[in-house]
């Protein structure tokens, strides 16, 4: 497990660790949004103070966009697939440049699909990869413009269904006339866990980034063909906590991983929809490693 430099936080302001923690409660747990905004005005000390804590940390989606969606280096569109038997939609982003490459799918957050996921759509492909973000909720209709509505929908989501569209997505990637045949995962927070499960379940997969997701059935490691990056935040202690034993269990299985636990952030450090979570420097070192990773994995024909 990698030692990090201390990267400066990327808020505009401090919280109260408990605000924090209580967030992460709630995007994390069947926690309603009144008892939610309740328990946030106690800490706050006010419904201003409440209100103004919201502000930093749900997300910004326009504020936070790095790729304008007509930018003129990419192809960029919804699409609506059906590959093995299994529906898939989304949003694919192709560069322009006429040369093979390889495809990367990215897995969204417990949100769904949403602007922020398409900006890192965008962000991947101007990386010199074609990238789809795929939306895990088509099964149960897609993902629904309210974010708590949509969250509540992953519950219902069964595992097999969750892997079914992840491997048919692969195939769709690796199939394109541009494509080097070779495919890479990367994921955050519930889409870091799929990318787990999607490893132990396709020995296609030749790379896959974790972003702070859970760890995968550790009895089913030694399945894993594909190369991991694994990437977590000090403050998530739940995760942290988990991840001495998937090291154990990669190390005993032989398969190829580095692990990396970066100081003094918060769960979610790469999401800069949200100001108070949101590390730029250890967020741009964690990308800076992912498109690096990913290029040597899927890059050859």
């Amino acid at each position: 497990m990698a030692a990090e430099r201390r990267p400066t936080r990327g808020a505009t302001m401090a919280l109260d660790r408990r605000i924090v923690e209580l967030y992460d409660e709630y995007t994390h747990k069947p926690l309603d949004r009144r008892s939610f905004m309740n328990r946030l005005v106690g800490l706050a000390g006010s419904a201003a103070a409440a209100e103004a804590a919201l502000a930093l940390l749900e997300p910004n989606y326009a504020q936070a966009r790095q790729v304008a969606p007509d930018d003129a280096r990419l192809e960029a569109r919804y699409i609506a697939e059906t590959v093995g038997g299994v529906a898939l939609k989304g949003y694919l982003v192709v560069p322009k440049t006429p040369v093979r490459r390889g495809g990367v799918l990215v897995i969204h957050e417990n949100r769904g699909l949403n602007p922020h996921i398409e900006d890192v759509t965008r962000r991947m492909a101007l990386a010199g990869f074609t990238a789809l973000g795929l939306d895990f909720l088509t099964p149960l209709g897609g993902t629904p413009a309210d974010p708590d509505a949509a969250r509540a929908l992953f519950p219902q989501l069964r595992p097999q269904d969750v892997v079914a569209q992840g491997r048919a997505a692969l195939a769709l990637l690796a199939a394109r006339p541009d494509a080097t045949g070779k495919t890479g995962a990367i994921g955050f927070c519930w889409g870091g866990g799929a990318v787990n499960d999607l490893a132990v379940a396709a020995p296609e997969l030749s790379a896959g980034v974790v972003f702070y997701g859970r760890s995968p059935d550790l009895a089913k490691v030694p399945q894993i063909k594909a190369r991991l990056l694994i990437q977590h935040a000090a403050r998530d202690t739940r995760l942290v906590e988990a991840l001495p034993a998937y090291e154990a269990a990669l190390k005993a299985a032989h398969i190829r991983y580095q692990a990396i636990v970066y100081p003094d952030v918060d769960h979610a450090f790469h999401n800069d929809t949200s100001a108070e979570r949101y590390n730029a420097a250890a967020a741009r070192l964690a990308w800076e490693r992912t498109v690096a990773f990913l290029a040597a994995e899927t890059g050859a024909a």
